[in-house]
Parts: C-alpha cells; sequence; structure tokens
C-alpha cells in the first residue's frame, strides 16, 4: 500500500475521532455501566469454576495469565487477549466466556499484558505471542490441549489476536506456523495507521512506519486459519470499515455483523453460547 493509501486516511482529524472513538460515542455513563458488567460477568463465570489463575507466562515482563474451565483429559483453549486500547482492562475483567465455554468441554485463558504507555505495541505484541507459545509448552501440565489453540480478542484484543494470526514469528519461539488453529476477532483492528491521528497515540505513541509494521493487514501469513471477523452494527465506524477491508483478504475468513450491538457489549455475548458470536466461537474450537 501506498503511504497515505490506509483506511480514513482521507478523513480530516476530528472525522477519524468520530470513527475511532467509541468511548466518546457511547457517552460516559453507558460505557460506565459496560464495564461494570465486564467485571461482574467475569466474577460471576470463574466463581467456583476449578483453573489456576496469576501464573506467571512471561519472565522478562513478569505479566500472568489465568486458566479457567479445566476438566479430565486435555481441552481445546481459547486463548482472550482483552481489548482498552492497549492502554486499559486487565484479565480479571475479561473471563466472561469461562464457564460457558467450561460446560461445552473448553478451556479459557486470560493474559494479562503490560499497558501503555509503559510498554511500547511492539512490546506488548511479544507479550501475547509469549502467551501462546507458553499455552504451546506448558499447557499440557494446566490440561490445555496444546494442538488445540484458538485465539481470540476484542477491539485492541482483536489487533493483538491478527498479531498472533499472521507468519513470521512462530519460527524463532520455536512453534509451529499453525500453533493457532483458528481466531475470532472482535471489532478489531487490523490496519493501524488510523491510530497515529487519533487520541490513543498519546499512549502508544506510533509513526506510519512502525504502525504499518504493526498492522496484521500488511502482513504476511502463509497458514491462514479459519476465522471469524465479527463487529457490532452499532459500532464505531472505523472498527466496521477495518473488519469489512481485512476480512475478504484471509482466506477461511468469515465476517459476521452482529445486530443490536455496540462497540463493548458484543464481547460478552461470547458467554451465551446461543449468540450468533457465542455458537461461532463454538464452531471454531477443534474438537
Amino acid at each position: 500500500m501506498l503511504v497515505g493509501d490506509w483506511p480514513g486516511s482521507g478523513l480530516s482529524d476530528e472525522e477519524l475521532d468520530v470513527a475511532y472513538n467509541v468511548r466518546r460515542k457511547a457517552g460516559g455513563d453507558l460505557f460506565a455501566r459496560h464495564m461494570a458488567r465486564y467485571r461482574d460477568e467475569s466474577e460471576r463465570a470463574v466463581d467456583g469454576l476449578p483453573g489456576r489463575p496469576g501464573i506467571v507466562y512471561d519472565e522478562v515482563s513478569g505479566e500472568r495469565l489465568d486458566v479457567w474451565g479445566t476438566g479430565e483429559g486435555l481441552r481445546p483453549v481459547f486463548v482472550f487477549l482483552h481489548g482498552g486500547y492497549w492502554m486499559a482492562l486487565s484479565r480479571d475483567v475479561s473471563s466472561f466466556m469461562a464457564r460457558m465455554l467450561h460446560e461445552q468441554g473448553v478451556a479459557t485463558v486470560v493474559p494479562d499484558y503490560t499497558l501503555a504507555p509503559k510498554a511500547s505495541l511492539e512490546e506488548i505484541v511479544r507479550q501475547v505471542r509469549a502467551a501462546v507459545a507458553w499455552v504451546y509448552r506448558h499447557g499440557r501440565e494446566h490440561g490445555l490441549d496444546p494442538e488445540r489453540i484458538v485465539v481470540g480478542g476484542s477491539s485492541a484484543g482483536g489487533h493483538l489476536t491478527g498479531m498472533t494470526m499472521v507468519g513470521g514469528w512462530q519460527e524463532p519461539l520455536r512453534l509451529p506456523g499453525d500453533v493457532v488453529k483458528a481466531a475470532m476477532t472482535v471489532s478489531g483492528l487490523f490496519d493501524i495507521r488510523p491510530i497515529t491521528r487519533v487520541y490513543v497515540n498519546e499512549y502508544v505513541q506510533l509513526d506510519l512506519d512502525r504502525a504499518a509494521a504493526l498492522s496484521p493487514a500488511l502482513l504476511p501469513a502463509e497458514y491462514r486459519c479459519p476465522a471469524v471477523f465479527a463487529v457490532a452494527e452499532n459500532d464505531g465506524g472505523g472498527f466496521l470499515e477495518q473488519s469489512r477491508l481485512f476480512q475478504p483478504r484471509w482466506e477461511h475468513g468469515e465476517l459476521m455483523i452482529v445486530p443490536g450491538r455496540d462497540h463493548f457489549d458484543v464481547v460478552l455475548d461470547l458467554a451465551d453460547p446461543e449468540s450468533l458470536i457465542g455458537r461461532a466461537l463454538l464452531d471454531l474450537i477443534p474438537r
């Protein structure tokens, strides 16, 4: 792509803010209610659930992950990468799907990663890839099947999911190219060059070259795993455009626009096996 040829490159800064500032779009009261639901539903989901929280998966950063919903034998595992524009949220409020998956015979792993601006986006990407590597190398010790890893994430977590789907990083970590067997992004970001012109860049501090190098849409992928690119009907315009542009470039990828949902509540549907994205996630998981 040309330097100027990226989603929203012809928009003004104000128009880009409208497209990508989903917190402002939701408004303060609704945003606060959504965040309270993340915590409440996560706490309920893991209450009494078998698992092991707080495992250090990366010795360099000291970051930790939680394992939930283990059972007899090795279970397929859903690795969920939280959103928050790389600068907010945590694993503590991001396990709302764990009980549903446990009941369906699937374990859940939810990692933390060091938030911006304390960590660069390159470092955040390294950490989430290290989390996948940890599951592959140490999963059996915790009832996780390293041959059935599915990665997913919402918003910035959707971007990070994309960065585990592309190629080039697996071999240096001595991982198979198909270590990620399937993926689900929810309101993801795949060409992050627009971020260089919105408020988030005060925290992630990207220029166009670094943003391009960290954009899944611009990176090669020799193995293209089955994937669902979900986005909310009432999402920010930028997020809708991102999924609509990236999905056609991904072999075996399905675009799913979820009716009646916004940027923040769509991902909570992962807790419901009968919801559109809950069913899609279960269909992705290798059995």
